[in-house]
């Protein structure tokens, strides 16, 4: 079994064997997605409406409201940029 390394800055180099046989290139992406407990890597191949299947949301969740969350951060990051001037 191969065994990887968490660096200081938290990076993880995934051993070439299991580059290999996932088909892994440099520059390419990878979603990790936790399933019980388990990390599991999932190459993205082509583009993020591909992954939407490995999306996973409960039916207790609500969808996740994007312009909300956008226009909330901005609110948050002027505030915050502006606290600093004082």
């Amino acid at each position: 079994m191969p065994v990887a390394t968490i660096t200081s800055k938290g990076q993880l180099t995934i051993p070439k064997d299991i580059r290999d046989v996932l088909h892994l290139r440099q520059n390419d992406k990878v979603a990790i997605v936790v399933e019980d407990g388990v990390a599991v890597i999932r190459p993205i191949k082509g583009n993020i409406l591909d992954i939407g299947a490995s999306i996973k949301i409960s039916a207790k969740e609500k969808p996740i409201d994007f312009k909300k969350a956008r226009k909330e951060t901005i609110r948050r990051i002027a505030g915050h940029t502006a606290g600093e001037g004082r």
